[in-house]
């Protein structure tokens, strides 16, 4: 039976130029809200999280409407019919889309799409959607692999940057991966295939770009920015492709503050690799999204790629798990199990 109430976080403050903190969150009561016509229920079973969250309570993300305080915290994940009004889904099916931080949310059915058969909602949110057409278009499209190429990945461990590094070993890439810590830099290249995995936390990064590098780095995937991106610069090869898909360096900024991060100091060296710098917006390449799904499933169905998120329990460790993206405690996909 379907309760009456629910419970929802909701945003209570603007983190704007500082680490998130549990006041930015508040635990509310809501009610269950039945469907109307074209509108399903949905009872979340998992939220996924992503850097770009903090972003969008900053009302900093242009991309996507204003989240105004007091408003439901939004995010995604995936969770099963419990009532519809939308002719394309049943009570029972299990779905994924922009649910909100809510347990029981009522969404528009044109907002939620199916989980393919045989794949669990948890490997969807991991390796599907959001996160899978962001490594997927951001790399085949603006990054271009080629067989042979050397593919540089900061952020490596996380939910994208660990995905990047799997596709790019399909397309023939050798992939290095940056990350912080022997446990990641293990789990890159002994459970992912990553080629070699560089720790920034006890190794200088330049110098082991120069030993694993030594042609240059054909494609650099950066979710960093900051110093990491400055040393990979100063390692291009002749006609690299850089793609500037996050900045979790600059996260914790106010972007009108002095106190950000510097630019590349090694930007120069473009010009003479004859280089290109190209910044990836998922929404950009929606026509793409056919392509990019088609491939996905077909190689999660085959094993091809691997879905490893790191799993938190509780609806009440929502905000724990978002801080942990900033916190470098996440490896894979962030992800959180309801308790219902």
């Amino acid at each position: 039976m379907t309760p009456s109430a629910q419970r929802q976080w909701v945003v209570a403050e603007r983190p704007v130029g500082r680490p998130l903190k549990d006041s930015d969150f508040q635990l509310a009561d809501a009610p269950v809200i039945a469907p109307r016509d074209g509108e399903v229920l949905v009872q979340t079973q998992v939220l996924s999280f992503d850097p770009a969250q903090k972003s969008w309570m900053e009302n900093a993300a242009n991309y996507r409407a204003p989240v105004q305080i007091g408003g439901v915290m939004p995010g995604s994940g995936g969770g099963v019919v419990v009532a519809s009004a939308h002719p394309d889904f049943a009570a029972g099916e299990r779905v994924v889309g922009d649910l909100g931080w809510r347990e029981y949310p009522t969404i528009a059915g044109g907002h939620l799409q199916r989980v393919p058969s045989g794949i669990a909602v948890e490997a969807a949110l991991s390796v599907l959607w959001g996160t899978g057409r962001t490594a997927y278009l951001a790399l085949m499209k603006v990054g271009k692999p080629v067989a042979g190429d050397t593919l540089v990945i900061s952020g490596a461990a996380g939910a994208t940057g660990s995905l990047v590094g799997q596709i790019g070993k399909l397309a023939g890439c050798r992939v290095i991966g940056i990350a912080g810590g022997p446990e990641k830099c293990a789990w890159l290249t002994d459970e992912l295939g990553f080629d070699a995995a560089i720790d920034y936390r006890s190794e200088k990064v330049r110098a082991r770009l120069r030993e694993l590098c030594p042609g240059g780095v054909d494609i650099f995937f950066d979710n960093v920015g900051g110093e990491i991106l400055n040393d990979v610069l100063a390692r291009l090869a002749v006609g690299s492709r850089v793609v500037i898909c996050g900045g979790i360096s600059r996260y914790n900024f106010d972007p009108r503050s002095p106190e950000m991060p510097e630019g590349p100091r090694n930007y120069f060296n473009v010009v003479f690799t004859g280089a290109t710098i190209q910044g990836f917006l998922m929404p950009h390449y929606e026509r793409d999204f056919p392509e990019a799904d088609s491939r996905l499933v077909g190689w999660l169905r085959e094993g091809r790629i691997k879905a490893r998120p790191d799993v938190l329990q509780g609806f009440e460790s929502a905000p724990v798990a978002l801080r942990r993206l900033f916190e470098g405690k996440n490896r894979g996909k962030q992800l959180l199990q309801l308790d219902h």
